[in-house]
């Protein structure tokens, strides 16, 4: 039925927002001629049960159209229809006959019958589209929690899916709660022990799972519909409401266990695609506001790679994304983001990359994200690379140069030893002339894009058959190697070796100077069967099997110990000597086989450093053999330093439990020197002034 407005209501805040007595809804339109708020009873109701037109004169204030409707409690479904001309050619897809989702809305309700087609399709979406719900975000007991705020040299980030986490039968995780935000505070245990510090969380802001080929889904979620809406389907609740609480859950019980939770955001498009995608919010509100247009106004530029791009620097999708991040930490008391195709928000209307892009300068300055971590992937889909040069004072990076130079290296290739010592160390090339703290650089060997770390070291290229596009999706630019086989072997030499590597890239990233990240799973060989770019595998090629945890106990045990290491987990903190210390703010010196004699050629597969801490009371030396075959390499003599003798702490050509050891428990190394066998990383240590080791406490 029809109903009228209770009163004007107020312009601010945007959204729909609990007030005494009710409620009051804002959205903005600049160029439309009427709006309609309309209430549901149901997600799927084909009618509205209520509809309210908003009176230009009376609610409208500038562009923003508002009203306050009393009586409205939490839960209430919503949703706007919005009247202008359809002008495609001059940028205007009005259409009236689209239920929009309300840009600020804090809750979505999607309908089991939802259709991607019917929003694109000239038809009446009442019954199949997405509505947002009205929510009362006060309405939580944080019990005390704050956003942690950990230093970034005291990181370990864990990229990480949530659905597919728990979402395998052999997850141990009860039926209903699987492949849920609920799921992840039952691996809270897992995580905790495995030694990470932050979960950076693939999208979760409310996505469009059918954007997708036909006949797939969209598992990653790079597809946002809302920046305001934890995503529906990772909620076990039948509330509207109750994703936002979940959420809220899992973020407070992973801040009692000491983990941050980073969102992994995408604010370069949305879900709506191109001319030929559907509308679903901001096509229909306003579509030469939201997004780059081309000279023809009827197209989209397409920066992305995915149809669309939004308009970052316009000022009101300006506000919008930095009210979104602040709601996020504010309110759901997130630690940090990872910004997708960051660069993508340098570019003005027009597409022209600005030097000092407004939004990037708006989120970087923004009070309440004061502390943040912001996270950019500093490239877009069109070439655009900006790793070393993204703008701002506070920005780190996703340094994809670590990730292609540390493979090559472990590779064999010719020609990569420079350059893998110079990630080895923060990447001074390309950071130093910031004067930035090391952490700028995030540095990762794999993540969710591309081979998991079992398959980088079990497959030569790619097999992305399985994503039904003929193989030609994902990168061929792997700089993997099969070692020896491609894929699956019985053969436990091969599989021996390819164990070593995998230690090997954990250990690289764990040693470097810089924020380290690993990828779910990698932590057990977790594979996606070649797969590298698995974004519509919602099926047991993505999700985590619970069952390598036993089977592939030695590289989880070897990467929980460096773990514990790098941030001084169940470590004595009177000795307070982290590896990012002995990396980063230690003296070094390079070494070959011979002493102070380290090979940059092109043919060099090898060197060696110490470093030297001396406030901190201890040496190490590591010994990174990229050779297929075994050097000896000279050892300085511990005792000239005033060091106790040298104790060995990693070797990943030896089986476990001695491919890493506890500190107290390390063997003496006799002689001056140590013999490192094919492929291999090791790590002696000696304790200056003392002859024991850095002792750890009892765990």
């Amino acid at each position: 039925m029809s109903g009228g407005v209770d009163s004007a209501g107020r312009s601010a805040p945007l959204g729909a927002t609990m007030c005494p007595g009710g409620v009051n809804f804002s959205v903005y339109s600049r160029a439309a001629t009427g709006v309609e708020l309309l209430f549901f009873d149901r997600d799927d109701d084909a009618r509205p049960t209520r509809v309210i037109p908003l009176d230009p004169m009376a609610n409208r204030t500038y562009h923003y159209w508002h009203a306050f409707v009393s009586g409205v409690e939490p839960n209430q479904i919503y949703g706007y229809r919005v009247h202008g001309p359809w002008d495609p050619a001059s940028g205007m897809r009005f259409d009236p006959r689209k239920v929009l989702v309300d840009p600020y809305g804090r809750a979505l309700a999607v309908p089991k019958s939802y259709s991607r087609e019917a929003a694109w399709r000239e038809t009446d979406t009442a019954g199949t589209a997405m509505k947002s719900a009205v929510a009362d975000v006060s309405r939580y007991d944080w019990g005390g929690d704050l956003p942690l705020q950990r230093p970034s040299s005291q990181t370990i980030i864990y990229e990480m899916h949530v659905r597919g986490l728990t979402r395998h039968p052999n997850s141990g995780v009860p039926e209903g709660r699987r492949g849920t935000f609920a799921g992840v505070i039952d691996k809270i245990p897992y995580l905790r022990q495995l030694g990470i510090t932050a979960v950076e969380l693939l999208p979760v802001f409310q996505f469009d799972a059918q954007d997708a080929p036909p006949g797939r889904i969209n598992y990653w979620g790079y597809s946002p519909v809302s920046f305001f809406a934890p995503h529906r389907a990772y909620s076990a609740s039948q509330d509207p409401c109750g994703p936002m609480d979940e959420f809220r859950d899992m973020v407070k019980a992973l801040h009692r266990a000491g983990i941050e939770v980073i969102l992994d955001v995408v604010f370069n498009h949305t879900a709506e695609g191109d001319h030929r995608g559907p509308t679903l919010s901001f096509k229909g509100l306003d579509n030469p506001t939201y997004y780059i247009l081309e000279q023809d106004r009827s197209r989209y530029a397409n920066y992305s790679g995915t149809g669309n791009t939004l308009n970052a620097n316009h000022p009101v999708v300006r506000r919008m994304i930095v009210d979104s991040l602040r709601y996020w930490v504010e309110t759901m008391h997130v630690d940090g983001f990872r910004f997708d195709l960051a660069s993508i928000l340098a570019r003005d209307p027009s597409g022209q990359v600005i030097p000092n892009p407004p939004v990037l300068w708006d989120i970087e300055s923004e009070p309440a994200l004061a502390g943040t971590k912001l996270i950019a992937e500093a490239w877009d889909a069109v070439g655009l690379y900006q790793v070393g040069m993204f703008v701002g004072d506070y920005w780190k990076e996703w340094n994809g140069r670590f990730r292609d130079d540390v493979r090559s290296f472990f590779r064999g290739d010719e020609g990569s030893i420079e350059t893998f010592v110079d990630r080895l160390i923060g990447s001074p090339s390309l950071y130093a002339h910031k004067e930035r703290e090391p952490e700028e650089s995030v540095n990762f060997v794999t993540s969710h894009d591309g081979f998991t770390l079992n398959d980088l070291v079990s497959y030569d290229r790619k097999h992305n058959e399985a994503n039904g596009e003929d193989n030609r999706d994902g990168t061929d630019d792997n700089r993997s190697w099969n070692c020896g086989v491609e894929g699956p072997t019985d053969d436990q030499e091969i599989d021996k070796l390819r164990t070593r590597q995998v230690k090997n890239f954990l250990a690289a990233t764990l040693l470097s100077g810089g924020l380290p990240m690993m990828l779910m799973g990698d932590e057990v060989r977790r594979t996606q069967g070649g797969n590298n770019n698995a974004y519509s595998q919602d099926n047991e090629t993505s999700w985590f099997d619970w069952t390598l945890l036993e089977k592939r106990a030695d590289v989880h045990r070897f990467v929980s110990m460096l773990n514990a290491r790098r941030v001084l987990r169940d470590v004595d903190q009177r000795t307070r000597v982290t590896l990012n210390q002995l990396i980063q703010q230690a003296d070094l010196m390079w070494h070959g086989v011979k002493l102070h004699q380290p090979d940059w050629g092109n043919q060099s597969h090898s060197v060696s450093f110490t470093t030297t801490v001396a406030s901190e009371s201890v040496r190490l030396q590591v010994i990174l053999n990229g050779y297929w075959e075994p050097l000896v390499f000279e050892l300085p003599p511990a005792a000239s330093a005033g060091a106790g003798p040298w104790r060995r702490w990693i070797d990943t050509f030896l089986d476990s439990p001695q491919d890493i050891v506890d500190w107290a428990q390390a063997p003496l190394v006799g002689g001056d020197s140590y013999r490192a066998e094919p492929r291999s990383i090791v790590v002696l240590f000696a304790g200056i002034d003392s002859g024991s080791p850095i002792r750890p406490n009892s765990r």
